[in-house]
């Protein structure tokens, strides 16, 4: 595996979510990054994220696979 392969693997880890109401922020932080929907209308964790990260990692953070994460993140 060359370096570049190594590095791309850790990135994709890096912005996976946790817990199903990660993921659900995530995607409203991102429709409202892509002007779908008003930022006004976001509330807690996506209010951050909207301002935080890019909508590149936004897109990887929604998009992490459900099947056998909690509803919640244990803290």
């Amino acid at each position: 595996m060359t370096i570049a392969g190594t590095l791309f693997k850790y990135k994709e880890i890096e912005y996976a979510s946790k817990s199903k109401a990660q993921q659900k922020a995530a995607g409203a932080a991102l429709s409202a990054k892509r002007g779908e929907t008003p930022k006004k209308e976001l509330k807690g964790a996506s209010k951050q994220m909207v301002e935080s990260m890019s909508e590149k990692q936004l897109e990887e953070f929604a998009s992490t696979k459900r099947k056998g994460k909690p509803e919640h993140a244990s803290k």
